[in-house]
């Protein structure tokens, strides 16, 4: 009898010893308002082994995978100190990719939809999700270079005054990225350039041989005098980007933690153009407006150089033709400096 009650005890004192040594300690950590993070410890020894893992830079790799949608990767912490261990000996960490039901994927989208992140930089069609859309504006001043000096160096009568010569543009981006800090923005939109001549009576005139710009005989009190000339136009800009979030939408604050600088084409089709002359008689303004081409090219194109932190972009843009028809006006080549915005 004393031999089966030792062996009942021996036995029951083996099975909860083994159900000591297998019980696993979980602990579920939540980060912001839908992930969260499981350790399993499935032995406490593993504890000195856990506290010299590079934890951060784990962490990194995982983010890195997840914004590139490689949401079925193994990642491998091996211990800094440990450098030699062998693969098989290595702890290896799993993210698979699971199917959720109908109604989560309902809740997340919900979510997205709600949370400020999301708004403002709308995915163009689930068919690619690297291409989003903003509209912006571009406001700048206009100046002329001839021969790679301006005109005011020698007095001509079309020289321009940079305060007061605006442009205004209006566009529709798409933000195209190709890579972790590459991306594309192709832009269309229209623009309006004013180029105001810095003595207010100078008049310009279409004749047979070409646009002339000559002092207004009228003993008038000027005020303004200035050329105006609406395009549409269309950019294609290559951008680096120093950090991985550069989303161009002006609306999303959140979105632009980098510097960012390109340079590209562009090109615009003349849509209108006008000539504006304002006087005061009698102390009432007047005006008198103009349109007319005045031989001026009906297409423009040039170079664009662009460059930002967070939601402003500085630019630079240089036409490489003529503004005028070659022959018929001054060989003036229009350049623009602003921010977008």
């Amino acid at each position: 009898m004393k031999k089966i009650i030792l062996l009942t005890a021996f036995i029951t004192f083996t099975a909860v010893q083994m159900a000591q040594s297998q019980k696993t300690d979980t602990v579920v950590i939540e980060l912001a308002h839908s992930s969260k993070v499981v350790f399993t410890i499935g032995d406490k020894k593993d504890l000195q082994q856990l506290r010299r893992y590079d934890f951060q830079g784990l962490f990194n790799d995982i983010l890195d995978n997840l914004e590139d949608n490689d949401t079925l990767h193994t990642l491998r912490a091996i211990n800094a100190e440990d450098s030699d261990v062998d693969e098989e000996d290595a702890d290896t960490t799993e993210i698979n990719n699971t199917e959720d039901s109908e109604d989560e994927e309902n809740e997340d989208k919900e979510d997205d939809e709600n949370n400020e992140d999301f708004r403002g930089r709308r995915d163009l069609g689930s068919c690619n999700s690297r291409t989003q859309a903003s509209f912006n504006f571009d406001f700048g001043i206009n100046n002329f270079l001839e021969d790679g000096r301006f005109p005011d160096d020698h007095d001509a009568q079309y020289a321009v005054h940079p305060w007061g010569s605006w442009s205004v543009g209006a566009n529709t981006i798409l933000h195209t990225d190709i890579g972790r800090h590459v991306f594309f923005e192709f832009g269309l939109g229209v623009s309006w350039f004013n180029f105001k001549f810095q003595d207010d009576n100078t008049l310009i005139t279409k004749g047979e041989n070409g646009v002339e710009f000559t002092k207004d005989p009228r003993t008038l009190d000027f005020n303004v005098s200035k050329l105006t000339a609406m395009y549409l136009n269309a950019s294609f800009i290559p951008m680096y980007a120093t950090g991985r979030h550069h989303h161009h939408s002006r609306w999303n604050y959140s979105d632009h933690d980098s510097f960012r600088i390109g340079i590209g084409p562009y090109a615009g089709y003349r849509l209108e153009s006008y000539s504006k002359q304002g006087y005061t008689v009698d102390g009432d303004k007047k005006a008198d407006k103009e349109r007319d081409n005045f031989y001026l090219n009906n297409l423009r194109y040039g170079v664009r150089l662009q460059m930002g932190l967070e939601s402003v972009d500085f630019f630079a843009a240089y036409d490489l033709n003529s503004f005028f028809v070659e022959g018929k006006g001054p060989k003036l080549n229009a350049f623009t400096i602003g921010v977008v915005f």
